[in-house]
Formats: C-alpha cells, structure tokens, sequence
C-alpha cells in the first residue's frame, strides 16, 4: 500500500508482473475509486464544456464517452479527462491528484454560462474490469447486453443488482475493458467487488494495484498526468493532437495551440526502447550527440516485450522512430532508439 493524491492506495496485490499479464491474458480488476466524477447540467453545459475541453464535445450523443484535456489560457494542461454525455447533463472524470485543481478551474470558467457544476467524487466508487474476459465475466452479473457495446460507449443499468453506469473504456491498452461507476457505499462496494471475483474464478481473475496499471498504460503509450503531460506541456507536443480541435471554435489554449500547428513545435513526446537491464526513470537526460535534449517522462520493464520502454520529450527532429540517442543513468550512458506509439497494441 501507498498514498497517491492523498488515498491509500495498492501497489501490488501478487506482483506486478503478474497483474499485468493477467489483464493481457485473462481479466483483472483495478479499484480506481479515487478518480473524480463532476456532473455539468444547465443550458448552457454543452457550450461551457466546449469552452473548457480540447476536443469536440458536439459530438457527443446520450450513451457516448469522449477522451479529451483541459488547457489553461497558455496551452497548458490542466489535466486529461473523460466526458460523459447523458440526456440532459455530463459527467467529467478527472484524475484523483487534480479534483481540487479542477474543480476550481472550472469554477473559475463559469461566468457568462447558465450552468451548474458539482463535484460528486466522494458519492462514487470506481472498478476498472480489463482484459479479454472482462466481458463473460461481467455479463454473468448485468442484464444490459455488453456485447454490444461499442469502445467509448456506455450504459445505464445494474451490476450484482445494484444501479451502475457500465462504461466500455479503459487506460490498460487492451482492446475489451470495462469501467463501472456504483455507489460509494461500503455494503454496495464491497459486494460488488466480491461478485466479480466469485464470477470471474473460472477466468481466473485477478485484482490489480498501481503497478500493473503503470506498466499497461506505459505499453499502450498512454499518458500520465504529471509525468508526461502537466501545465508545461500542450497537447501538440505531447501527441494528443487528436483530441483537439481548434476548427470547433474558442476554447482555452485555442491560440497557443494554433501557433504550434502553425510555427511547428520544438519537441514532441517519443517512444522510447531501453538498451540494457536497468530502467530509465523520470528525470533521466535524454542526450543526442553528447548534448542533453530531453528528459524521461515515464519509463520501466514492459512484461509482454521483455525489455524496458520509456517516454520522453526529444526535439521534434528526433522525433521519427529508429534514431539512436544516449540516456543518461546515474553516472553512466546507456542507449536507446526511438519508436513509434504504441508499443504494444492488442491483435
């Protein structure tokens, strides 16, 4: 157990390596409790999430789920975040470290818009189900047919009878996972987790902590708020340009973001694969020709490659896949070579 963003949390339940292979082989549970749900409602909720997100959120239709980031006026990111659309409100869900951050910026965005928010954090546990047989194991416990759900879709139903929103999403890579959001409750949370445990003995299950989720995001070069993305970085240079979109009109950040697409940026989020035994860490210098050019962002052993893998802001010129360059460890260089994202994707 640790703290993270003020929750104890587990690292580890067996072992991380174990974990991880269960979610890429079978099925693991991951308690994910401390992420924050923020409910927008009022007249004006599409157009102040529209305000205060980078992608499109018009899109968006009842049952639908978008991934998507908040900016701060200069292009920095306030956090990433899921938006939820139901028939008459949305659900944010931001990371756990950045609710009282978020909640407040959103709070700060508010004038002009006919709109209510609440943060609703503390009234919602969170079980993340991922893997293959995250689907014949859930379907033994709901009614709402989950086979034919689309990824990033969701529904309103029951899970071991009890009022859940079920959400095909995830942060593990895997290309079957579910999300389901149920009431805090001691009594409803501890029976819920017990079901899926006794439904899942078949599939041999596992629970999943911390590390394996770490590891799995890192294969699937997913980012992580306050490693690889934060308020120094924009979602240009860290690859999620993709969610954003400066033709849907004025959001916050729209005019740095448009200068970087415009200018082109000096650096840019890479892959890295790891020379050698030892992983590269956070801070680690990145250097290209004798010289340091970046840092590690994110970095450690990848169980399904069998290597270590890291994440890391190099110039953009760096930046294609197969260019050899120096990580810096303790005293000692080591090399690496860049590569393409994801480094892992599920067949």
């Amino acid at each position: 157990m640790m703290d993270f963003a003020g929750y104890e949390m587990p690292v580890q339940y067996e072992g991380i390596i174990s974990e991880h292979m269960a979610v890429r082989n079978s099925v693991g549970v991951f308690d994910v409790s401390h992420m924050g749900e923020f409910f927008v409602k009022g007249p004006d909720a599409l157009a102040f999430i529209q305000k205060c997100t980078t992608n499109d959120a018009s899109k968006l239709y009842p049952g639908k789920v978008q991934y998507s980031a908040m900016c701060y006026y200069d292009g920095g990111i306030v956090d990433d975040l899921l938006v939820y659309r139901f028939d008459d409100y949305y659900m944010l869900v931001v990371n756990a470290s950045n609710i009282e951050k978020d909640f407040s910026w959103l709070s700060e965005n508010v004038t002009g818009f006919e709109v209510e928010i609440e943060n609703k954090s503390d009234e919602f546990s969170l079980l993340a189900v991922q893997g293959d047989n995250s689907l014949p194991l859930l379907q033994k416990l709901t009614d709402t047919d989950l086979s034919s759900m689309k990824y990033y879709t969701f529904a309103e139903g029951s899970v071991a009878g009890e009022k859940a929103v079920i959400s095909r999403t995830g942060y593990t890579g895997e290309k079957m996972g579910f999300e389901i959001y149920f009431s805090s409750s001691t009594e409803v949370s501890e029976k819920i987790w017990n079901e899926i445990f006794k439904a899942g003995e078949e599939f041999n299950v596992k629970p999943a902590g911390l590390g394996a989720r770490d590891t799995l995001r890192l294969e699937a070069g997913y980012c992580l708020y306050g490693n690889d993305i934060d308020s120094t970085t924009n979602t240009i240079e860290a690859g999620l340009g993709w969610i954003t979109k400066p033709d849907k009109g004025e959001f916050n950040g729209r005019e740095k973001i448009i200068s970087e697409l415009n200018s082109g940026n000096s650096r840019r989020l890479t892959g890295l694969s790891v020379n050698g035994r030892i992983p590269a860490r956070k801070g680690y210098e990145i250097c290209i020709k004798g010289e340091t050019s970046g840092n590690v962002t994110s970095g450690g052993y990848s169980p399904v490659l069998d290597r270590n893998i890291a994440l890391g802001y190099v110039p953009v010129e760096y930046s294609s896949p197969d260019i050899e360059l120096q990580i810096k460890i303790r005293n000692n260089y080591i090399t690496a070579k860049t590569v393409k994202l994801p480094f892992y994707k599920k067949t």
